[in-house]
């Protein structure tokens, strides 16, 4: 073979041209001429190197791969866009500001140095990155709010009053007094006693009996009281019950008020710079840092500087949200982000200011035809209800339905065996009243020589009917008659 005589290719062969179209050569002859003939072209999608960061719910490891809602809005995107891609996690951890010497670090400084052509996570989009690299559409729209404890956002409110007990307590107090009011209603009916011998009435008519009851619980009394053994068990029960209860609240009531007292209450961020006693602090190099540091809003410059002076700033968002749960220390982050920390622990709650409102986007370099592409494709995502559907999906509540009021509450399990016993002193009163009733039917049976059975349905339907009138003055109007 000559040396300048061109090699045989007895295969067919391919090359990839301008990483977007792969073209295969189906001829075996050793020319070296080029027939376009001979030659099949199909589009290949490039393969993009995707760099991102683990933030729940945006990245998150499942497997050996990884979820959540950035991953699932790249798929999205890959599909309208028409693109592969690979996702790799940035190596130093950070998202990307400008260290020491100048550069910039995390998923910015991948972008800019080449090593990843997208950065997709909740990047916000500010003017410093704005400058360095392309951002899209926002995808997501939030803010910069608070994160704390539950109490120490609550205000005072009119029904502070309620505050000692909570609401399971309160409806068990309610089932009580009504339980009570109907057994004190029953046993009067039953028993022979507490029928009037002059005046033939019964005393403790239905609204008596509210009103007696009432006056128990607030201590106070109300007359006439039962004349029964049955009558004044009840009653007993009744008493001892409302003392113990209000002793529970009141002491509840004065620990409650004392801790309202040296508390602090924070509903935005004025309350937050006014106050000393909560520490406050936001994610180390992060665009919630920079949007205080750079603002000229003298509050907002008064935040950081306390910030910056106390050094209270977090590594990361799962220790912001761990501190916040401490109840000493308010954590100031997205809002977004701060949603989902609500969503996961019940005894957090976010402030409703939100400032600085900004948007999440994802990173390209400057130039890249993929912005406009990626922009275009964020639209169509969000007006076909997809978004909305991520963000559903993704930040659904997930913590437990569990009580949310202040520790100074008493927990239901703590009076559980107070209304156990009042349970169990009206089952003994209406015992009682049932047997004395019998007792006063077989007496009454003997006499006018009946049954004690028919004896017994007379005084029930006597006692519980129309009439009125004393039943055991019956039988002597009858022998009256004779």
């Amino acid at each position: 073979m000559s040396p300048l005589s061109p090699p045989t290719i007895p295969y067919s062969f391919s090359v990839l041209l301008n990483g977007h179209y792969l073209c295969v050569d189906h001829s075996a002859h050793s020319s070296r001429s080029f027939n376009i003939t001979d030659w099949t072209c199909i589009r290949v999608e490039p393969e993009l190197r995707i760099t991102t960061i683990k933030q729940e719910p945006y990245t998150m490891s499942k497997g050996l791969g990884l979820e959540g809602f950035c991953m699932d809005l790249l798929s999205e995107l890959a599909k309208i866009v028409g693109f592969r891609y690979k996702v790799h996690l940035v190596k130093d951890g950070y998202y990307g500001r400008v260290d020491e010497s100048g550069h910039w670090n995390g998923m910015i400084g991948e972008v800019i140095r080449g090593e990843a052509d997208l950065a997709m996570a909740p990047l916000t989009l500010t003017a410093a990155r704005e400058k360095v690299v392309g951002m899209t559409q926002p995808f997501m729209q939030t803010g910069i709010s608070i994160l704390l404890r539950r109490d120490r956002s609550e205000k005072q409110g009119f029904f502070n009053f309620l505050s000692p007990f909570n609401t399971e307590t309160w409806v068990s107090l309610l089932v009580a007094y009504l339980g009570t009011t109907a057994c004190i209603f029953l046993i009067a009916r039953l028993s022979p006693c507490e029928w009037d011998p002059q005046t033939k009435q019964n005393n403790f008519s239905i609204m008596h009996s509210f009103w007696y009851t009432v006056g128990g619980l607030t201590l106070q009394g109300a007359g006439p009281h039962p004349k029964s053994l049955p009558g004044r068990v009840v009653s007993s029960c009744w008493w001892l019950f409302t003392l113990f209860l209000l002793a529970h609240y009141f002491t509840n009531l004065t620990a409650y008020n004392s801790t309202q007292s040296t508390s602090v209450t924070v509903k935005g961020f004025e309350d937050l710079a006014n106050q000393d006693k909560i520490e406050y602090g936001c994610l180390e190099g992060s665009s919630t840092l920079a949007f205080f540091k750079n603002s000229d809003n003298m509050m907002y410059r008064r935040i950081y500087e306390h910030m910056e002076r106390r050094k209270s700033f977090v590594a990361s968002m799962d220790e912001g949200v761990s501190r916040a749960k401490e109840g000493t220390y308010a954590f100031i982050g997205e809002s977004v982000s701060l949603d989902l920390a609500v969503a996961r622990h019940c005894e957090l709650v976010r402030t409703h200011e939100v400032i600085g409102m900004r948007g999440y986007s994802i990173a390209a370099p400057i130039g890249s035809p993929l912005i406009k592409n990626l922009s275009v494709a964020i639209l169509q995502v969000s007006e076909g209800g997809n978004l909305a559907y991520m963000r559903r999906k993704w930040w659904a509540n997930s913590c437990l339905d569990q009580d949310q009021t202040v520790s100074a509450q008493a927990p239901p399990h703590g009076l559980k065996g107070l209304f156990l016993l009042l349970s169990l002193g009206l089952s003994v009163g209406l015992l009682l009243g049932l047997l004395e009733l019998t007792a006063h039917s077989i007496a009454r049976a003997a006499e006018q020589k009946k049954s004690c059975c028919s004896v017994l349905i007379e005084q029930l339907s006597l006692r519980f009917g129309p009439n009125k009138t004393k039943p055991q003055e019956t039988g002597d109007n009858d022998k009256d008659k004779a």
